[in-house]
């Protein structure tokens, strides 16, 4: 099973160890646009400050974030499990899982970036601001720009098995699972149930706690049908929906009675 995430727009601060090593990180067939990217973020940061704050979507208040992108090159770096804060990791919370779950994550989880393509949550990378929405002056919009690199990388990374894919579209824009690998692929929709409307932050708290769930369980459903069944299993409320075409993925639509 491999398990899509957004990144968090909240990071923890860096680590004090050793700076970033492109080329140590996961799914090495993105190094070279991940060092293309870090290349012009760094350097944007580098410049007018205003300029970069504009192009990163940036209020004043958040100015220190671009003194800490001029930094990403020598600045410590820690896991990604450990980056990544709010709502749905902290749903999520992979400090508190037990030995079996945390192997179970290191092997499952990869976290979609703007800066990075993707990353497990095992490899280490300092904090940043770099949304997927962001247009790099050279570059152009990033979720365009990954669209190539991710197309040759993830169907490997994907293996033969589910794809259970909880992004939101932003992120979601840089990689499309496609022909067969569609066809074994889930979404996931957190419906408030009385009004089956999307809640955001219980959306996102809703989908951290679904994967430790299934990290906890060590379910390990092989296609959308069996997850369906798995969840089902762990007290879920799913509604499903089987692709009505090739080269499509299935929906899930999950049912919670409480926003909290």
């Amino acid at each position: 099973m491999l398990v899509l995430l957004p990144p968090s727009e909240g990071k923890a601060a860096s680590g004090r160890g050793a700076p970033l090593r492109t080329e140590s990180l996961s799914l090495p067939g993105l190094t070279a646009a991940r060092e293309e990217v870090l290349t012009e973020l760094v350097d944007l940061c580098s410049g007018d400050e205003d300029k970069a704050r504009d192009v990163l979507g940036l209020s004043e208040g958040l100015r220190g974030e671009v003194a800490k992108n001029r930094e990403l090159r020598t600045a410590g770096a820690r896991p990604a499990g450990e980056i990544y804060t709010g709502v749905l990791y902290d749903a999520l919370g992979l400090a508190s899982l037990d030995a079996a779950a945390k192997r179970r994550a290191a092997r499952s989880l990869l976290v979609f970036s703007g800066l990075w393509g993707a990353v497990r949550v095992t490899d280490r990378i300092p904090s940043y601001r770099c949304s997927m929405g962001v247009k790099l002056p050279g570059l152009g919009a990033l979720g365009a720009y990954w669209r190539t690199p991710m197309a040759e990388v993830l169907p490997e990374a994907a293996g033969p098995g589910l794809v259970l894919d909880l992004r939101s579209a932003a992120y979601a824009a840089a990689w499309k699972p496609k022909g067969e690998v569609a066809g074994r692929t889930a979404t996931v929709r957190v419906l408030h149930a009385p009004t089956r409307k999307v809640v955001s932050h219980f959306n996102k708290a809703t989908k951290g706690r679904i994967v430790r769930s299934l990290l906890t369980a060590g379910a390990a459903p092989k296609d959308p049908a069996e997850l369906v069944e798995a969840l089902r299993d762990l007290g879920y409320v799913v509604e499903a929906a089987a692709p009505s075409r090739a080269g499509a993925a299935w929906a899930l639509d999950v049912l919670v009675d409480e926003v909290h």
